[in-house]
């Protein structure tokens, strides 16, 4: 029996989870049937453990497969051969004999793994319109946009980040 449910991809640092990440989630979960998440753990970005970040996302989104996709590759930028280690990590960790049917992502290298991966590019917000925000703002100056951030998100950050906030 051969599976016909659509599978999409997501993934990130969610170092924090926002509205802008929950928007590209909820787009990504109206078109697809089955919903991957990949979680990126980033101690160099925040001190936030990837398990809490995996838990926000399961915590808003339960039906989403949430996976830990350990620390990837630190070389960033748009040469071929960079996009190229970062692809081959992404699919490293997703389950075993599953074929993505769509990437949803606000970032060019959606393209990129899209068509490694044989799938639609579904590019959500790229210009932050919709949602005006980015994990990065928030990092530099939480106080300034805690609205766009859930309390126990919030909660967590104060925890964890410990004055770096």
């Amino acid at each position: 029996m051969t599976d016909k449910r659509t599978t999409g991809l997501v993934i990130g640092k969610f170092a924090p989870l926002h509205e802008g990440h929950q928007f590209l989630l909820e787009k990504a979960l109206s078109q697809v049937d089955y919903l991957i998440v990949l979680v990126y753990d980033v101690p160099f970005v925040t001190k936030v453990p990837v398990e809490v970040r995996m838990a926000w996302i399961k915590k808003e989104y339960p039906r989403m497969e949430v996976v830990n996709a350990g620390i990837g590759p630190r070389k960033t930028g748009h040469a071929p051969e960079i996009n190229k280690l970062h692809i081959d990590y992404a699919q490293s960790k997703l389950p075993q004999g599953v074929k993505i049917d769509f990437v949803f992502s606000s970032e060019n290298y959606g393209k990129f793994l899209a068509e490694a991966l044989g799938a639609e590019n579904v590019v959500v917000d790229k210009d932050r319109t919709k949602v005006p925000i980015s994990a990065g703002w928030i990092r530099e100056d939480l106080k300034k946009y805690k609205g766009y951030v859930k309390d126990f998100v919030f909660a967590d950050l104060v925890k964890y980040e410990d004055g770096r906030i």
